[in-house]
């Protein structure tokens, strides 16, 4: 049996349980990659790093082979184009209006009384929702083999975000152990709902299929493009991300071939 009949069977071949366990398989994959935190003391910097630059990569792949292509397919070039800049301007709009803070950059978004630990992980909700969206979606549209190749590949790159988000918390040296691994993985959790609002959206009504395809490419790549990749190369070492995001997109369209086969 085959990974995708295996999901269906749990399922029963019902989207939204496809989709809420995806969304859930992607949650869980933040958890395990924050357990390092819990036992080791060596700090794990320089390996987040470059799993952050190989979730980028996922990232930029999965926008393309399992989002905007048959995005494109399904509606044509000008819903994928409007699509990609709705998603794009709706995660800007966020993350301009919405006070967050990142590890390197600061706090963003506008003056708040929350505590900066809220506003790192409001951050990374942030970043979180429209790989959630993009896997609700994904499954939604019916494309299940694709959709689930999705939820892998994010779920991967997921694992390097938590650890990196527990990281920050230590760093900050007002956070033991356990409480930063739990705040860690609370922040992940967003892409369960996400993930079910989506294919509940495409499932209900199909004509938006394409826009919600595109509209989750576009808020990924933004993610990507304006957040995750300048804060990495703010650490300096871009040589090495550089190969890192090359190895995450390797991976994806691996995957994405795989599970098409």
């Amino acid at each position: 049996m085959s990974l995708v009949q295996a999901f269906q069977s749990i399922s029963g071949g019902d989207l939204m349980i496809l989709a809420a366990l995806a969304g859930l398989f992607t949650s869980a994959m933040n958890l395990v990659g924050a357990l390092p935190i819990l036992f080791l003391k060596t700090s794990f910097r320089r390996v987040s790093d470059l799993g952050l630059g190989f979730a980028s990569g996922v990232m930029i792949a999965a926008s393309f082979t399992s989002l905007l292509l048959p995005a494109i397919e399904l509606g044509g070039i000008l819903p994928a184009l409007l699509g990609v800049v709705l998603g794009a301007v709706t995660i800007s709009l966020m993350d301009r209006l919405i006070p967050h803070m990142h590890a390197i950059m600061g706090i963003e978004g506008g003056s708040s009384r929350l505590k900066a630990v809220w506003l790192l992980v409001l951050a990374i909700m942030i970043h979180n929702m429209p790989e959630g969206l993009a896997v609700g979606v994904g499954i939604g549209s019916g494309d299940i083999a694709a959709g689930l190749a999705l939820a892998i590949a994010i779920g991967i790159q997921n694992m390097p975000e938590g650890l990196s988000v527990g990281l920050s918390l230590i760093s900050a040296e007002k956070y033991g152990r356990v409480r930063a691994y739990l705040i860690s993985t609370a922040s992940g959790f967003v892409e369960l709902p996400m993930a079910v609002i989506g294919a509940i959206a495409v499932t209900i009504i199909h004509q938006i299929v394409p826009y919600a395809m595109s509209f989750a490419a576009g808020a990924m790549l933004f993610v990507v493009s304006d957040e995750i990749i300048p804060e990495l190369h703010r650490l300096g070492k871009e040589r090495t991300i550089t190969y890192s995001i090359i190895a995450g997109l390797l991976t994806m369209l691996w995957l994405d071939v795989l599970f098409s086969s």
